[in-house]
Formats: structure tokens, C-alpha cells, sequence
């Protein structure tokens, strides 16, 4: 049976479910507090880039199905599932900013007129949960408990790759409920039949299991991309070739191909702050994440790594000094406008300090990189224009484009013949055979 579902948060987790939820039939009202992102959305138009995703929002909104208001109170008396999708950034500390869902928490309390779900989909800290359901109480001075409870609280964290999200919301691994009240169970069958009738697993647990879940899983392969850059590092160093190790390793059914990618090290929304999260996690219940510390700690230092070979490639420290250094990618992986954390912040940053003059290009991430950096380095729509006059290349993001580079006439706009490929992403030989001093990661 189709569910009335309030989505508080429209970023890139509350627009992706929204979406996916109305398609599956249920009626959902999405909130944001921004007029100006209601008003576009209500347009079809998306506030983020993700592949399909506009089709999806457009086919939805004419459907009925799916709203946006800037209403929390109607949005939230209306809807019998209540989807916390706000943000959780990370504070200064290294623990995630519950903030938002302090403020999201209130509004459902003050509006708790009947039974309602309340599902934090947002990436929260083990506890979490189960604050939630004691501060509903405390607020509304309704109970949670025995058969016929005022409200019950879910956790059901997202698994969505950027780039790859609307395929992962329709298309899941698994589904991860954490609950307490069969009744809440019974809600969310409802809302995620389309998934079931597809025999997608759901694992139902408790409300702590199921917010370690997420760190878990997302600690883990922060931990394998950069266990396979630092091996890059060593067969770099051995003469050894990263490509085949990396692709013999993901050859035992025990490790899996996926993950096993060297680059500039892991950036994004979720990766680096749930990696510290979960640190701070363990130092507040007296476990040391010791691995999951030196997994910070590797990948921050691999960003740089990537500038220091270009530089070594170039002369060594202050050779780029006064060169023109172009640096293709922003985004911290390929088919998102996100540059969250991304290398490129770091690689941009370093090129800078070492005095060099930088252009850069990316299909999408521009206007976002712009925000960051001004007009410290110069923008282009095209590669190759990005590319005229540079002493040195530097390939940030795995872009497909990039991959089928036109080298013979980058070889004529460059000035210079230096490429760092930080993503592998072209063919050392073929790079060789046009002139160019090629340097890729881990060959």
C-alpha cells in the first residue's frame, strides 16, 4: 500500500530518495528550507548532477506523486513516514554535527498528530537512533514502546555511489532497516515493495547494528582504496606493475575487483568524514580505531604524493615555478559535480604554492570549483583549451573523456611534455610514442 512521505533535507541523499520513493508509488512531499531550490525543483530541474536523475524528478512531478515545499509543519502533519535526510557535517572535533537533526527532531515532535515512522536516513553515529526516540518522548511526552505505540524510530542508511545513484536507490545490494516496533517493519515493507518484488535482501536489525552497518562498510573500502595506493607506491618503487597485481588480487572471490583502483587518494562526502567519525566513535567508548586512524592519515598523505611527482618529474621543489600547469578533473570521481574533499582541492592548492599558473577543466564540476578557489586559476570548458601553452598535465578525475584523450593534439596545444596521470587512465606507450614524459601511479 502506497505511503504519505515527508522527506526533510533535498541534498544529494534526500533528492535521490525522494525521487526513488515516488516512484515507487508513494506520495512524497520533500522540504527544503531555500525557496530558490524549492521553486527550481518543483521545475524538474536538479540541484545536483546525477545520471537519469533528471528524468526520474520530471516523470515523478507530473505524476503527482512528488512536491517540494519549503512547508515542514504541512509537510510533516500529512505524512505517516517521515525521512530524515539532513546533513550531518563534520565539526571540529571530528564527530558529525547532529545539528540539523536536533532542528529535524523538533519540527516532527511539534507536528506528531498520529502515528508516525520517523527514519533517519542520514549517516549518523551508533547511538544516534536511539536519541532520536528518547527526545520524541521527551518533546511530545508520547511513548515509543508496547503495541500500540504514539511513533517508532527506523534507521535505514544510504548506500548510494555518486555518480551511480539512481542506479543504486532502484538497484540495491541490500537494505539495511534498523528497528524496534513491528509496526515500523510493517511501514517500511510497504514503502520498499518494488525492491522486495525484485528479491532484493533487507536486513532487518537493531538501531545500533544497523548505524555500524554504514561506518563499517564505508571505513572498509576507504581502508582497500588506500591499502592498493600504497601498494602502487611500492611497485612503483620495485618496478613492478600495479595494474596486474591489482587485477590478480581481485581474482580471489575473498577480496573482489572493486575498490582496487590506485589514484590521488579517496575524497567525496561520505568517505573522509565517516572514516573520522567513526575514529571519534571509538575514542568516546575507549576503542582505539587504530587502523581506521592510519587509513586518514595514508590518504591525505597520497594527495600530495601526487604534486611531488610531477614535481620530480619536472626538475624537482620550485621547477614549476612560473610553468603553466593544466589539471584535467575536479570532481572527486567521475559522473558527479561534487568536489568535496576531492584530491584535485589539494593537488590545485599545492600547484599554487609551488608558483605555478593553473588552468583546469571538468564536464561539471567547474561552477563548483570556482566557489572554492576564484579567480587564483583559469577556467575552461574545453580540455584542450585548459591544455594550451601548459608545461605539464595533471589528470585528477577518471572522466571517460580523458581516457580517449586526443594526445596528438594535446601534444600540439602543451608547451611542455610532462603528464602525471593520477587515475592510470591512459596508455603509457601510446602517451611515450607522441613525445611525452609520461608518469601514471603504481607503473
Amino acid at each position: 500500500m502506497a505511503k504519505n512521505i515527508a522527506v526533510i533535507g533535498t541534498g544529494y541523499v534526500g533528492l535521490v530518495s525522494s525521487v526513488g520513493l515516488s516512484d515507487f508509488g508513494n506520495y512524497v512531499t520533500a522540504v527544503d528550507v531555500n525557496p530558490e531550490i524549492v521553486e527550481k525543483l518543483n521545475r524538474g530541474i536538479p540541484t545536483i548532477y546525477e545520471l537519469g536523475l533528471e528524468d526520474y524528478l520530471r516523470r515523478n512531478l507530473e505524476s503527482g506523486r512528488l512536491e517540494f515545499t519549503a512547508d515542514i509543519d504541512r509537510a510533516i502533519r500529512n505524512a505517516e513516514i517521515v525521512f530524515l535526510a539532513v546533513g550531518t557535517p563534520q565539526s571540529e572535533n571530528g564527530e558529525a554535527d547532529l545539528s540539523q537533526v536536533e532542528q529535524a527532531v523538533g519540527s516532527v515532535a511539534k507536528n506528531l498528530n498520529g502515528f508516525k515512522v520517523v527514519v533517519c536516513k542520514s549517516t549518523v553515529p551508533v547511538g544516534t537512533n536511539r536519541w532520536v526516540k528518547g527526545r520524541l518522548s521527551e518533546l511530545t511526552g508520547e511513548s515509543a514502546e508496547g503495541p500500540d505505540p504514539a511513533f517508532a524510530v527506523v534507521s535505514n542508511p544510504e548506500f548510494l555511489r555518486e555518480g551511480k545513484a539512481v542506479q543504486d536507490f532502484f538497484h540495491p545490494d541490500r537494505l539495511v532497516l534498523g528497528y524496534e516496533a513491528p509496526k515500523a517493519r510493517e511501514y517500511m515493507e510497504d514503502v520498499y515493495r518494488a525492491l522486495n518484488l525484485i528479491h532484493v535482501p533487507m536486513v532487518w536489525c537493531g538501531l545500533e547494528t544497523a548505524e555500524l552497518i554504514k561506518y563499517a562498510s564505508n571505513a572498509f573500502l576507504a581502508t582497500k582504496i588506500t591499502f592498493i595506493n600504497q601498494m602502487a607506491t611500492l611497485a612503483e618503487a620495485a618496478g613492478a606493475d600495479i595494474h596486474v597485481i591489482a587485477h590478480s588480487m581481485g581474482m580471489d572471490g575473498r577480496i573482489s575487483p572493486k575498490f582496487l583502483h590506485p589514484g590521488p587518494g579517496f575524497g567525496g562526502s561520505c568517505f573522509p568524514k565517516d572514516t573520522r567519525a567513526l575514529v571519534s566513535t571509538g575514542d568516546s567508548y575507549g576503542v582505539d580505531m587504530s587502523l581506521v586512524r592510519e587509513v586518514i592519515s595514508a590518504n591525505e598523505h597520497m594527495k600530495g604524493l601526487v604534486v611531488n611527482r610531477l614535481l620530480k618529474m619536472a626538475g624537482g621543489a620550485g621547477a614549476l615555478k612560473g610553468k603553466v600547469a593544466a589539471v584535467l578533473g575536479l570532481a572527486f570521481k567521475a559522473e558527479t559535480d561534487d568536489i568535496r574533499e576531492s584530491p584535485a582541492i589539494t593537488i590545485v592548492q599545492r600547484l599554487l604554492d609551488e608558483g605555478a599558473e593553473v588552468q583546469v577543466h571538468d564536464p561539471e564540476a567547474l561552477d563548483n570549483f570556482k566557489k572554492l578557489f576564484g579567480d587564483e586559476i583559469r577556467y575552461f570548458e574545453h580540455e584542450f583549451d585548459a591544455l594550451k601553452g601548459a608545461d605539464a598535465l595533471l589528470i585528477a578525475t577518471e572522466w571517460n573523456e580523458y581516457r580517449n584523450l586526443d594526445l596528438e593534439r594535446a601534444k600540439a596545444e602543451m608547451r611542455g611534455n610532462l603528464i602525471m596521470d593520477a587515475r592510470n587512465v591512459l596508455e603509457p606507450e601510446k602517451a611515450r610514442s607522441f613525445g611525452f614524459a609520461y608518469k601514471g601511479v603504481g607503473r
